[in-house]
């Protein structure tokens, strides 16, 4: 029998990994149908399943995800916070300008992952907004604009 959609989602806060991947994949086959389900999942209470949430919906790499995934950037957890970012790399060009407006958020953690996302996307355009958080306050944001003006630069030959 065919699981449902909200009982993916719970799955995906399953302590046993097998559980966990099983719902993972079956998600990714059924993606148009639990996209939604999964961007509400982002704002569930369980971090497992905020931080499988984004993977999928970075496997699934719809633009429409953009938005929520950028909310997920705020999460007090580092690991729903890390699989957002990589989620917003995923989904790639279309996730470029929301990441180089994040630089200026407020909130030092979006800054910071924003920064290591667009290191990951390795696009030169992002090496001047990047120089300018090299001063940042937070060693976070500083350690992750370096670490993706680095990257960049190693990944384009400059």
């Amino acid at each position: 029998m065919e699981k449902s959609i909200d009982d993916l989602i719970e799955q995906l806060g399953s302590t046993d990994e097998f559980e966990r991947e099983e719902a993972l994949g079956e998600l990714q086959i059924r993606s148009e149908e639990a996209f939604d389900s999964l961007v509400e999942a982002l704002k569930n209470r369980n971090k497992n399943i905020r931080r499988y949430a984004a993977q999928v919906l970075g496997y699934i790499a719809d633009e429409k995800a953009i938005e929520p995934l950028v909310g997920a950037l705020e999460d007090n957890n580092k690991l729903v916070r890390r699989e957002a970012s990589t989620a917003l790399t995923r989904i790639g060009e279309p996730a470029f300008q929301p990441l180089i407006n994040l630089l200026k958020h407020e909130n030092w953690r979006v800054r910071g992952a924003a920064a290591w996302a667009l290191g990951s996307m390795k696009k030169p355009e992002a090496i001047g907004p990047l120089e300018e958080l090299l001063n940042d306050e937070s060693g976070f944001v500083k350690a992750g604009a370096k670490s993706a003006i680095d990257q960049i630069k190693q990944a384009n030959n400059l």
